[in-house]
């Protein structure tokens, strides 16, 4: 057999759905394209209706299968919607990427009520609700893969994001619980925790006169992530190559969680 047959054989998403939120954001994109490559028929859900258009014609004129559909996480009866629709064009559900989240930067003592709300309505709440939502499906067909997305902060923390990475580690959480519960129905569950990745929200940090050499300093490869660079994973996750794993907290971030920049050491190299 051919490396490419072999290939195809491992990671091919050919025949399987994939329901993404969070797909108008910069790894969201990333995700939905890279997965549409591979052959995944993409729903790509957000509320920005108008960069789901655009990324949806992206994705069909490269040869992919894409549809977009209205989603507010918030909103449960937004999320049934959005999950019945899919359901009703395509029968199926076999992968769920929970993406979707927002952060706001601000001290503990400085984070109001309704911000604290937002955020773990968005990170967490939704995570909750849609995927009730999409595994009975799942169920009724013995299959399914979910994929969370969690954070560095789900280990490690930086100051101003306390409810940010409080919204995380309830993701680490419920990805074990899933992995647990639902393992008999043969439904997976996995969270990527992405480290310091570069996309239009993070720019910002990445060029602050202090912010950007404490993250190089804490990145083994001294340099940010980039959201293409979650694509590899999420396949590996998404396809039948990771048959045996489930309930895993898998971390891509250059050597952040590993140590970071070493001190000053002897060697002649």
């Amino acid at each position: 057999m051919s490396v490419e047959n072999n290939l195809k054989n491992l990671f091919s998403l050919e025949g399987k759905v994939v329901l993404l939120t969070g797909a108008a954001g910069g790894i969201g994109e990333a995700l939905a394209k890279g997965m549409a490559g591979v052959g995944a028929t993409m729903c790509n859900c957000d509320i920005n209706k108008e960069r789901l258009e655009k990324l949806d014609e992206e994705i069909i004129q490269g040869g992919g299968k894409s549809s977009s559909y209205d989603l507010n996480v918030t909103d449960k009866a937004s999320i049934n919607s959005c999950v019945e629709t899919i359901i009703k064009d395509y029968g199926k559900i076999d992968v769920l990427i929970n993406c979707a989240g927002i952060n706001k930067r601000e001290g503990f003592l400085d984070v109001e009520e309704e911000t604290f709300d937002r955020i773990m309505n968005i990170n967490l709440k939704g995570v909750f609700l849609l995927t009730q939502a999409v595994v009975p499906h799942m169920i009724e067909k013995k299959y399914g893969s979910i994929i969370n997305m969690g954070s560095h902060n789900v280990v490690g923390m930086l100051g101003g994001v306390s409810i940010y990475g409080a919204s995380k580690s309830g993701i680490a959480a419920f990805t074990r619980a899933m992995a647990i519960e639902w393992a008999k129905y043969n439904i997976r569950a996995n969270c990527i925790c992405p480290g310091h990745i570069l996309t239009p929200l993070t720019t910002v940090t990445w060029e602050h006169p202090t912010r950007g050499d404490y993250l190089r300093d804490r990145i083994a490869m001294r340099r940010p992530g980039n959201p293409e660079e979650l694509v590899g994973l999420t396949i590996l996750l998404a396809s039948d190559a990771s048959s045996y794993i489930t309930g895993v907290n898998h971390h891509v971030d250059g050597g952040c969680l590993a140590g970071g920049t070493p001190w000053d050491y002897d060697t002649k190299w």
